[in-house]
């Protein structure tokens, strides 16, 4: 069945029981659950091999990254299972990732539009919503210290990815940046 009816109530099942549907922690799990949807979009739009498969890369961390914050850290010792959690080692690979594609872009000396290719165009509105998924997680950790901290960085350096990517889509496309002009 693709519906079960026990959300009706208001509340969500996470590891170790029922919580409310617009709790700290839901929102936080529901901006990175957009965020995927919307890199998922961004992909249908890129025809850049390289490219595809970071992200690809990256939607697969962000189920990981929606376990970690979906398993209060309390709950875990009762598991027969380990849940993956977001570690230092990721937010390294995806600033490797960005250095590599620095030398390929030009430098920015002034604020972009974010528009262009469709491609360039979807990651840009990611990137925003990375930016709002990385806001949820610092109200939760405010509320739950517990919460891994990695989470919250990678949101971070996730969001600049977007951002050079989708310079980067652009730039291959042979797209012009149009700077903001107050």
């Amino acid at each position: 069945m693709l519906y079960t009816r026990t959300g009706d109530s208001g509340e969500t099942g996470l590891f170790g029981g029922r919580t409310p549907k617009d709790s700290l922690r839901i929102e936080a799990i529901g901006a990175v659950d957009e965020l995927n949807s919307f890199i998922g979009l961004a992909i249908s739009f890129i025809d850049d091999e390289e490219i595809i498969e970071i992200l690809g890369d990256v939607q697969k961390e962000l189920f990981e990254l929606g376990s970690d914050l979906a398993t209060p850290v309390e709950e875990r010792t009762k598991l027969t299972y380990k849940i993956p959690t977001i570690q230092a080692e990721h937010v390294k690979r995806i600033e490797k990732i960005i250095d590599g594609f620095e030398m390929e872009l030009k430098p920015l000396k002034k604020f972009i539009l974010p528009q262009g290719d469709k491609g360039a165009s979807y990651l840009q509105v990611s990137r925003s919503v990375c930016r709002r998924a990385e806001r949820r997680v610092i109200s939760l950790r405010k509320e739950d210290s517990s919460v891994n901290e990695q989470i919250q960085i990678y949101l971070n350096r996730l969001s600049s990815l977007l951002f050079a990517l989708a310079r980067l889509v652009n730039q291959r496309k042979g797209f012009q940046e149009k700077e903001w002009i107050a």
